[in-house]
């Protein structure tokens, strides 16, 4: 049996889909863990690379599963981008968006004028130069997406717009099984467009290193606990944070045995409650 993790994490940092929750019904003991760090005087910050709603949004939905944080309590893979495009592209002002409208809601409440991809070109366009040029174009999740927003996407990245993804998952966990991820949109543009992205969220590091920054925690006395051996593990290892692989996602046993390299955890758990064992959390 794996070891629990010493010394105990001063900070948590859990991912959504697949750990809390599974589209609307939450993972069970996930509640529960989240209840017993606190009451450990553990910090609880949560980091998912969907980026289809605004923090505020995604704060109501914990809320709706009994779970109470704050928006600055979470990190998406929207607001990262956002961090990265002020901090390392601050030319960046006009944006065609690929994505959910709580991504573009984001977007332009961070300041930059964006417009989704559906309503960059008008009604007739037929694969013409667009109207305007753009500065960048943001990817992510999109449930409506189309041939159309593929198209406008794609030429904007031609025309010379900067080409970024907000995270480049392949899988999308729903409580019934899987359905496409954000990197399947983004590979879309890219074979489209010709160009690669650059992907910001998970399994890049700099979502878990922002969380760690603002916390004045360091990655020795934090604990990632992910579902995802392609985005949350490697991520918290780049980042130097352990981590917790827990089975309710995107990973079964079978695949889990298998992993290695970057995306072999430091501890493996059934499922959120069984964190709590691992942890030694559980009050008898």
């Amino acid at each position: 049996m794996q070891s629990a993790p010493r010394p105990r994490p001063r900070l948590v940092i859990l991912d959504l889909d697949g750990v809390v929750y599974r589209g609307s019904q939450a993972v069970p003991g996930a509640v529960g863990l989240v209840v017993a760090l606190r009451a450990a005087g553990v910090a609880v910050r949560f980091a998912t690379n969907n980026s289809m709603a605004t923090r505020a949004a995604y704060a109501e939905r914990l809320a709706s599963h009994g779970i109470v944080a704050s928006a600055d309590e979470i990190v998406t893979s929207t607001s990262a981008t956002i961090e990265h495009l002020r901090e390392h592209m601050p030319a960046v002002s006009s944006v065609v968006t690929l994505g959910a409208p709580g991504m573009l809601d984001e977007l332009r409440a961070a300041g930059f004028r964006a417009v989704s991809a559906a309503e960059a070109a008008p009604p007739e366009w037929d694969g013409e130069a667009l109207p305007q040029p753009y500065d960048a174009v943001v990817v992510g999740l999109d449930p409506s997406f189309d041939y159309r927003r593929l198209g406008v996407a794609a030429a904007a990245i031609r025309a010379g717009a900067r080409f970024v993804a907000t995270n480049a998952d392949l899988l999308f966990p729903t409580p019934h099984g899987f359905m496409p991820g954000a990197g399947t949109i983004v590979a879309a543009v890219q074979a489209a467009s010709g160009v690669e992205p650059l992907v910001i969220g998970k399994p890049q590091p700099g979502m878990f290193q922002a969380i760690l920054t603002m916390g004045g925690v360091g990655p020795a006395e934090a604990l990632v606990i992910g579902d995802n051996p392609d985005a949350d593990i490697p991520a918290a290892r780049r980042a130097g944070i352990p981590s917790v692989l827990v089975l309710t996602g995107v990973a079964d046993a079978a695949l889990a045995d298998g992993l290695e390299g970057d995306r072999r955890p430091d501890w493996i758990a059934a499922d959120p409650a069984a964190v709590l064992d691992l942890l030694d959390l559980r009050v008898s």
